[in-house]
């Protein structure tokens, strides 16, 4: 759950924000969303078994049509943009300390290009061994926890000095705008993903009624700490209007073990997003809710080529934050649904009599998805974005597209040739679940 996302999202949150307190405020609010909305998943783990994660909840909890519509957006926007985000923090990060502070930071296209070519030999990596991709994400590992320890560590080293002058102007400055406050928890929570995946332990461990609460009540508030911790020592040496943490707090000669760590520790969590990416494609093209060759892999080497396709395309859409911004309204969009769905599911067949080892209280999914709900809504009223708009249009494509080609199962007379070209150019075949 820790992951790159922390020295991706700070600057969003203190920006939309304003103020030292109002931004630590915000981190542990979101670490209590993670918190709550984590128990929702693993009383949905417990009564829906097969793969394919949120896919499959809203498919058994709702109907084909809301499913189809999370794989659409996922497939199409949501994941593309993810992984753009991830490579081009990587590449922000990588060319960083070559320009100078008057410069004003690396160009727009070298970044977008940088991030491509990070993107390209992630790609081949995977199209040229499977086990060389996880020793990677071993080394990717080592590096996000190093980049980690180095914020913490050099930010107590800082407050040990005394420097806690800015941390001391509390909330002065705080912006009390809904919208711009709501927006502020789109980059937070995105440095808190990975809590709705909590359920899939319950499958392996023993006595899980008090071990996977367990887990969740120690690992959850562990991930708070660090985050606030880490945005602490920001602030150790950062004003509100200064977020270039590692350049100031860091001597000259270490910005560059800095950048190159965290660099290192986005590339490893845009490579973890692939993996996950190609599993959800697979499920939703199997139920013919995405093009058949979505579901292809290479025949050697069993990597989902075109939709990493998909990816570097993204990567020439906006800014880092707008994509969070883009991504994070979807996102918790369907995550209102499945927190819903967790009420529906106790009172509907098949699914009310099946036994929960693990029921949370009631009031956890109606508070989750209230959260959802003001996540989602308030920054369409208050502070509406392109973005915002181009979304819902994208929805009402997707139903567009849904009645004639899923529901009443309309045959496209090119699309046998396009698939069959696409797999021969490709050199793809349609995977088993076993594959992805």
């Amino acid at each position: 759950m820790t992951g790159s996302g922390i020295f991706i999202s700070p600057r969003g949150v203190v920006f939309y924000s304003g103020s030292v307190g109002m931004t630590l405020a915000v981190w542990l609010a979101c670490g209590v969303i993670s918190l709550l909305g984590s128990f929702c998943y693993v009383e949905l783990g417990q009564i829906i078994k097969s793969s394919g994660g949120d896919y499959t909840y809203l498919l058994k909890a709702y109907c084909p049509a809301v499913a189809f519509q999370y794989s659409w957006i996922v497939c199409t926007l949501m994941k593309a943009g993810a992984q753009a985000t991830l490579s081009l923090t990587s590449a922000e990060y990588l060319l960083t300390p070559m320009y100078t502070t008057s410069c004003g930071g690396p160009p727009w296209l070298a970044v977008r290009l940088v991030a491509t070519i990070l993107l390209l030999v992630l790609a081949c990596v995977n199209m040229f061994s499977v086990g060389w991709t996880n020793k990677l994400q071993i080394v990717f590992t080592f590096t996000k926890l190093a980049a980690v320890s180095l914020v913490v560590v050099g930010g107590l080293v800082m407050l040990a000095q005394g420097h806690t002058e800015h941390l001391t102007t509390g909330f002065e400055g705080t912006n009390w705008d809904a919208g711009l406050l709501i927006t502020s928890f789109y980059s937070g929570m995105w440095a808190y993903d990975g809590w709705n995946a909590a359920n899939f332990l319950a499958q392996e461990m023993i006595n899980v009624e008090r071990n996977l609460p367990l887990a969740i009540m120690i690992g959850v508030p562990s991930v708070v700490v660090i985050y606030v911790f880490m945005n602490v020592s920001y602030f150790s040496v950062l004003s509100v209007e200064e977020m270039t943490w590692a350049s100031l707090v860091l001597p000259q000669s270490a910005v560059w073990i800095m950048s190159i760590f965290v660099a290192f520790s986005s590339f490893g969590t845009c490579n973890a997003s692939m993996f996950a990416g190609a599993r959800l494609i697979g499920t939703a093209a199997r139920n013919r809710h995405m093009p058949v060759v979505l579901s292809m892999v290479h025949q050697e080497r069993f990597t989902p080529i075109p939709a990493i396709i998909i990816t570097i395309i993204a990567i020439f859409i906006g800014s880092i934050s707008t994509l969070i911004n883009f991504s994070s309204f979807f996102l918790w969009l369907f995550y209102a649904l499945n927190f819903l769905a967790v009420i529906i599911l106790r009172y509907t067949n098949p699914y009310k009599n099946i036994e929960r080892k693990i029921k949370i209280p009631i009031v956890i999914p109606i508070i989750s998805f209230v959260c959802s709900l003001f996540l989602v809504f308030i920054p369409l009223i208050l502070n509406p974005e392109f973005g915002y708009f181009f979304g819902l249009a994208f929805i009402c494509l997707g139903y567009v597209l849904y009645v004639p080609l899923v529901h009443f199962n309309l045959k496209l007379s090119f699309m046998d040739k396009l698939t069959r070209f696409l797999q021969k150019f490709f050199m793809v075949f349609q995977a088993t679940e076993k594959l992805l």
